[in-house]
C-alpha cells in the first residue's frame, strides 16, 4: 500500500471513528498532495509524498514556535497534536548520535573543511535525513562541526 493509500484509509477509519483532528489533518495533507499532483501532472509517489508531509511538519513546528513566541500556548498545543498525527507517516526520526555520526561521515566524504562549504556538506546530507532529522536541528549540528574544524 502506497504512502497515500494509506492517508486515504486513515482518514476514512478516522471520518467512522469520529476522531475530527486526525480526519481534518489527514484531509490536509491530502489536500496539500492533490495540489502537488496537479502542478506535476502526475500521482505522487512515495518520495513525493514524504516531502509534502515533511512540509507540513514544518510549517507546523514553526507554527509553534510563533504562538510560543505570542503567549498562546492553547493554539501551540493544537499545532503539536497535528504534528503527532502526521508523525506517524514519517519515517524513523534519527537519534542525536546517529545524526552527530552522519555529520561526521558526510564532513569527511565531502572534504570540508570550513563553514564556507556547509552547502557541499547538507547536499551529501539531505537524502540520508529526509523527513528522519528536522532541519534547524541538523544545520545547526554541521555548523557546530565546521566551526569546530576551523
Amino acid at each position: 500500500m502506497s504512502l497515500r493509500e494509506q492517508l486515504r484509509a486513515d482518514m476514512a477509519a478516522s471520518m467512522r471513528s469520529g476522531e475530527t483532528l486526525r480526519r481534518d489533518t489527514i484531509r490536509m495533507a491530502l489536500s496539500a498532495l492533490s495540489l502537488v499532483e496537479k502542478e506535476q501532472k502526475h500521482d505522487a509517489t512515495d518520495e513525493e509524498t514524504l516531502t509534502v508531509l515533511v512540509k507540513a511538519v514544518k510549517t507546523r513546528r514553526e507554527s509553534v514556535d510563533a504562538y510560543l513566541a505570542a503567549n498562546r500556548p492553547d493554539l501551540a498545543a493544537a499545532e503539536e497534536a497535528e504534528i503527532a498525527i502526521l508523525a506517524v507517516y514519517l519515517p524513523e526520526q534519527l537519534t542525536d548520535a546517529d545524526v552527530d555520526a552522519l555529520v561526521k561521515q558526510a564532513i569527511t566524504e565531502t572534504g570540508a573543511s570550513s563553514a564556507k562549504e556547509m552547502g557541499k556538506v547538507m547536499g551529501w546530507l539531505a537524502p540520508k535525513t529526509k523527513g528522519r532529522v528536522d532541519g534547524k536541528v541538523l544545520s545547526g549540528k554541521v555548523t557546530a562541526a565546521l566551526a569546530a574544524l576551523g
